[in-house]
């Protein structure tokens, strides 16, 4: 559901990549002052295993569509809305400047989209009161499914309106609504079942991940640490070369209402700079390498170095940065001074 520059006017965009910037700022504020800051150090891994997650297109059948997880409310519920929100921004800017995954003008909308709505949203008005403390399979099942649902939906509807509010495209209100909502309904169902597999895990391993940050027993993360890194490896490594190729649920709605794959950016300055800037900084455009204009031959195995390295790139970037910031948040930590 990353959004293209080509749907938004210069105006929606810059007001969404101020509210975007608002809430980090307001984040980087909120994290230090809550009084458990163990999760804190998790930021990075959980974000590098939202990034190679991401890269998993799962095909809708009998749609011609395919879907992926957000992630946002996994991380919101290991690590809180707060640390949650900063760590998926995290994964958007690396997915915006170096994979050319989402327009930079739209990077503030993908990040309210796709970030603010599970974290802020979903996950405090339906996973925490459904879910409690997470120790029934039932409750946290339907907790998974109605929230990544509501999330999805909600992020779909957020899509239109920012589309509508630019007024730059043809795309009618209601019909493009009428296909957004319904293909982003099942992709978030199963993003559910994605997230109550995880949280499954997580909960027969290290219970204590799931309870509400403001508790002050610091849960034991090695297991879960390791075998999340483990997996960011694995899928972007090498189960991304499985991904559907079928356009996502943004692109096919699109497609629907237009006739069109793909819509063009309007021959604005600004659409017309962001697009070169977001050409020269994409070192791994749409996760593999750059097309040197040859023609080339479907290759009979899956296997794609570009998508491999990709993967594992993209990872390790959302390490580092997330990490960072979640190691910077920590030091600011009065709890941490105390130690």
């Amino acid at each position: 559901m990353h959004m293209s520059d080509a749907l938004l006017s210069p105006v929606v965009g810059g007001a969404f990549w101020a509210i975007s910037a608002g809430v980090i700022g307001l984040s980087s504020r909120k994290i230090p002052a809550e009084p458990d800051g163990s999760k804190t150090v998790l930021m990075g891994v959980m974000g590098a295993f939202v990034f190679a997650a991401q890269m998993i297109n799962f095909t809708i059948p009998g749609t011609g569509s395919s879907g992926h997880i957000g992630g946002g409310l996994l991380l919101s519920v290991l690590l809180g809305p707060w640390r949650a929100f900063i760590a998926l921004a995290s994964v958007l800017v690396i997915q915006a400047l170096f994979f050319a995954d989402g327009g930079l003008l739209a990077l503030g909308c993908n990040i309210f989209n796709i970030a603010f709505i599970p974290a802020f949203v979903a996950w405090p008005l339906l996973f925490r009161p459904i879910a409690g403390d997470g120790s029934a399979p039932m409750r946290l099942a339907t907790a998974s499914i109605a929230a990544a649902t509501l999330g999805l939906l909600a992020g779909a509807f957020s899509v239109v309106t920012q589309t509508m509010l630019s007024g730059i495209s043809d795309l009618p209100f209601n019909l493009f609504m009428l296909f957004m909502l319904p293909i982003h309904a099942v992709i978030g169902i199963v993003e559910g079942v994605l997230t109550w597999g995880v949280l499954s895990f997580i909960a027969s391993t290290e219970p204590g991940l799931l309870h509400a940050a403001s508790e002050t027993r610091a849960p034991k993360t090695g297991i879960v640490t390791a075998s999340l890194f483990a997996a960011a490896l694995a899928i972007g490594g090498a189960l991304s070369w499985f991904a559907s190729s079928n356009p996502d649920g943004l692109e096919w709605s699109v497609a629907k209402v237009t006739g069109k794959e793909a819509l063009a950016s309007p021959a604005e300055t600004a659409h017309e700079f962001l697009e070169g800037l977001q050409k020269k900084l994409a070192i791994l455009p749409d996760y593999d390498f750059r097309k040197t204009g040859e023609k080339t031959t479907v290759p009979a195995s899956p296997v794609n170095a570009g998508t491999s390295l990709s993967g594992i790139a993209g990872s390790l970037m959302v390490l580092v940065l997330a990490g960072a910031a979640g190691l910077f948040l920590r030091k600011r930590s009065p709890m941490s001074e105390k130690l």
